[in-house]
């Protein structure tokens, strides 16, 4: 009985030893993976504080309808309201689409824009792109939409890849395309046409 009690005491002291030992290597390995953790990175932060700061919008979508009929969508990037104009958006990475009554569309693209939701404008604004869905290619420094009418126009000089050639003008005012008509464009203010005869 002696030697059972002996034995007892002598697990119990190796136990008081090795289990505060034990205790003291797994505290140590927390503490060690805790360090080897990746920290979160500053441009992350400023990112969430820049977005936090300027309430901007990720992959906004906007839509409406023209009074001729053309379903109209304008995606983004990023969007976020000026703080000057409360009812203007300001647009990074804009396009927009036009779809017609007769099945045509249009669609713009820039890196910047802006939407006034009171003037119901869309305003695609530095190098915008605008391509038909009739072959017609074309860029300018920047285009304004009207969203109620449909009505597109240029800002300034542009370059024009048409299925029949190239042509630059100082100004394009695309209308509209009904059921009963097609989309028409009006060149204005020095028009050059390259005519390229198409191959038989």
């Amino acid at each position: 009985m002696a030697v059972a009690d002996n034995l007892h005491s002598q697990i119990v002291g190796w136990a008081k030893i090795i289990l505060p030992l034990c205790a003291l290597a797994l505290l140590s390995t927390l503490f060690l993976f805790a360090r080897s953790t990746t920290e979160p990175s500053e441009i992350v932060l400023e990112e969430v504080e820049a977005i936090a700061r300027e309430q901007r919008v990720s992959a906004p979508e906007f839509s409406g309808v023209t009074d001729e009929g053309a379903i109209i969508v304008i995606s983004a990037k990023t969007a976020r309201p000026d703080t000057a104009q409360p009812d203007t958006v300001s647009i990074d990475d804009m396009r927009m689409r036009m779809d017609n009554a007769n099945g045509s569309h249009v669609e713009i693209t820039a890196t910047t824009g802006e939407v006034d939701g009171r003037a119901r404008v869309a305003r695609f604004l530095g190098l915008a792109r605008l391509e038909t869905s009739d072959g017609y290619e074309m860029e300018t420094n920047g285009l304004i939409a009207a969203l109620d009418t449909g009505v597109v126009t240029s800002d300034g000089l542009l370059e024009v890849r048409a299925p029949f050639g190239q042509l630059t003008a100082g100004k394009v005012t695309f209308l509209v395309a009904s059921e009963g008509t097609a989309q028409e464009m009006l060149f204005t203010d020095g028009v050059r046409l390259l005519y390229i005869p198409q191959a038989p």
